[in-house]
């Protein structure tokens, strides 16, 4: 049986994955959906760079605003939800496009690992929650460093999460050889300096768009600032903001550095998938030619 056509955009943050995929979706009648371990909760917008209406150009997205930030979106979730929109999209002729940063979702939705069917362990999580970020992280690496070394080490619930599974099956889920789909890599990769410079830009453009005020309405909608910490980089910091743990100028400091650090973590992660094609940015006259081919097969 003929598999069905999926491409799929991968890089680092603030390297223009989103304008990429606008513009094969455009070229070649795609539709996109978002993996996006954040930019899929309500609401978390500025803070997520998240794309607007007018970056869409017209092209339908898919599993943004998809959830409730209070409550958990996990990987399963996203899967199951990503599988409707994949079959959708092509049932009716179009070409789903994968773009994101989440690369354990991703690799999830087209079988290159299998997620682990592991309950929740109430004895073991409340045990955990007492530790720190940097006790459960020392954990991990002892448990399953694979796994250590590409989640975020500031996020309890997942690095909890991980130490569940890694007590119930071992190490983390590796790569298998089903294949969903008919999958096509590209990936924007950019010189250090040169993307430390977008992320500093990016950053400071998105404080002044509202981040501060993005953060304050959420809380005041009901996201405690535990949860804020939990999210993760722009709204862990904007949390210890809001909360007058920081200031001002050292939390920009800090916040680009841990969004450098992040950048840092997905490229370890997708140097592990030798199917993506990396292409300078900008890549789209290459990525147009490559996809062309590809769908020409």
């Amino acid at each position: 049986m003929k598999k069905e056509k999926l491409l799929v955009i991968a890089g680092p943050t603030s390297s223009g994955k989103s304008a990429l995929a606008v513009a094969l979706a455009r070229r070649f009648g795609g539709e996109i959906i978002s993996a996006d371990s954040r930019q899929v909760y309500r609401g978390l917008d500025v803070g997520t760079g998240k794309v607007t209406k007018r970056e869409m150009r017209g092209v339908p997205h898919y599993l943004l605003d998809a959830a409730n930030p209070r409550h958990t979106f996990t990987a399963h979730d996203f899967v199951a939800r990503a599988m409707i929109a994949v079959s959708d999209i092509a049932r009716r002729g179009k070409l789903p496009i994968i773009a994101g940063g989440s690369g354990f979702y991703i690799d999830a939705l087209l079988g290159r690992i299998v997620l682990p069917d592991v309950p929740a362990n109430a004895s073991l999580r409340a045990k955990l929650e007492k530790k720190s970020s940097e006790q459960l992280l020392a954990m991990l690496r002892r448990k399953d460093s694979r796994r250590a070394n590409v989640i975020d080490r500031y996020n309890k619930r997942r690095l909890i999460r991980a130490l569940e599974i890694a007590a119930a099956v071992g190490k983390s889920p590796r790569s298998t050889k089903r294949r969903r789909f008919d999958a096509f890599w590209i990936g924007i990769k950019m010189p250090r300096d040169e993307l430390n410079k977008k992320i500093h830009d990016r950053l400071h453009a998105r404080m002044r768009s509202g981040m501060v005020a993005e953060a304050k309405r959420l809380h005041s909608h009901g996201l405690s600032y535990k949860r804020m910490e939990e999210l993760g980089l722009e709204y862990r910091y904007l949390a210890r903001y809001l909360q007058n743990r920081i200031t001002r100028a050292p939390m920009m400091a800090e916040l680009d550095a841990a969004i450098r650090q992040y950048a840092k973590r997905q490229l370890t992660y997708w140097k592990r998938n030798r199917d993506i094609a990396w292409l300078d940015a900008p890549p789209e006259k290459r990525a147009t030619g490559m996809v062309a081919r590809w769908l020409s097969k």
